[in-house]
């Protein structure tokens, strides 16, 4: 348990149609570092600022009041975070925020990004030539706006020095429970997933998981959605080209040809995403052992779900449970 008394100053910085859970998920998680510290330890003193203070409405009904950065001028942060929300374009483009955004990490020892907010720390120039990364469905626009940029499209969160960055939104808990544990180290990390009933600090290298949720999506507009949600329901049975080829009723070359224009993979490819989904909430929910696991999911052995797994999420199915023990 922490015994320091000297708290580290932490700001967030938000703006009108900032999202309300890039906010308040990282918010939770260094509010609650308080109840891991000895009595009068006090881990952080926390702001939320805007450009001018007051009410600033976030993507839901939901109100922050903020206190206006002019607030926080000569004080030094030791780290400074920029939510993300459907507003940051508005803000990447408003000169006054940029500028305030620049200021404010100037002063900074630490510097991260929720999901899109690593828009407007981009715009500030603030991440030119480091490794970023950002929601999923955020990356090759920031990649193409940003070319100075290394966006790694498939990770949790990123550190490169003093800047961090994080993906999409609940991905803001895992970053906060990462800079909590360089701040005062993992113990208290943990003791606050645990209250917080969350993955129990996930490296920043594992998989957004990205690629199967887009690959999810797909399906349920193409012409073969039926036939996958019955491939869902039945991940146990004889699911190569030649057996979904003849419920599809089609030839296995014309099958594989219109799948894989349609889905954008092949059907192998595909069926393995879905053993992995039903894997990983058997891995979640269940106390079953891995190997129970691959033969109800239909990889046969333990081996080849493993390797499927390091394939697609870049984490071992046992590594992958830890997060929730």
């Amino acid at each position: 348990m922490p015994k320091t008394k000297t708290p580290r100053t932490l700001a967030f910085f938000i703006y009108p149609g900032f999202k309300l859970l890039d906010l308040t998920g990282p918010l939770q998680v260094f509010a609650d570092a308080e109840r891991g510290f000895s009595p009068g330890g006090v881990p952080y003193n926390i702001a939320v600022v805007s450009l001018k203070g007051g009410h600033i409405e976030s993507d839901t009904p939901v109100i922050i009041d903020s206190i206006p950065v002019s607030a926080l001028r000569g004080r030094r942060l030791d780290t400074f975070v920029v939510v993300g929300g459907r507003g940051v374009y508005d803000a990447a483009a408003d000169a006054k925020i940029v500028a305030a955004v620049e200021r404010l990490s100037g002063r900074s020892g630490r510097v991260a990004s929720v999901c899109s907010g690593a828009f407007l720390l981009a715009e500030a120039g603030l991440l030119h030539g480091k490794s970023v990364v950002t929601h999923w469905d955020d990356c090759a626009q920031l990649a193409k706006r940003f070319p100075g940029l290394f966006v790694l499209k498939d990770r949790i969160y990123v550190q490169d020095g003093s800047t961090w960055t994080s993906a999409g939104v609940t991905a803001g808990i895992d970053l906060s429970l990462a800079l909590v544990q360089e701040d005062w180290g993992r113990p208290l990390a943990v003791s606050i997933a645990r209250r917080l009933v969350t993955y129990m600090v996930r490296p920043g290298g594992q998989s957004q998981f990205s690629e199967i949720l887009e690959a999810q999506s797909g399906a349920a507009h193409s012409r073969f959605a039926s036939l996958l949600e019955w491939a869902g329901e039945n991940l146990g049975d004889d699911l190569s080209v030649d057996a979904l080829a003849e419920r599809a009723s089609m030839s296995p070359r014309s099958f594989s040809r219109h799948f894989r224009e349609e889905l954008g993979e092949s059907p192998a490819k595909f069926v393995e995403k879905l053993r992995i989904c039903a894997a990983q909430t058997l891995l979640e929910e269940s106390a079953s052992s891995v190997f129970t696991i691959a033969r109800s999911c239909g990889f046969n052995d333990e081996e080849r779900m493993r390797r499927a797994f390091l394939r697609n999420l870049n984490v071992s199915p046992s590594e992958y449970r830890s997060r929730f023990v």
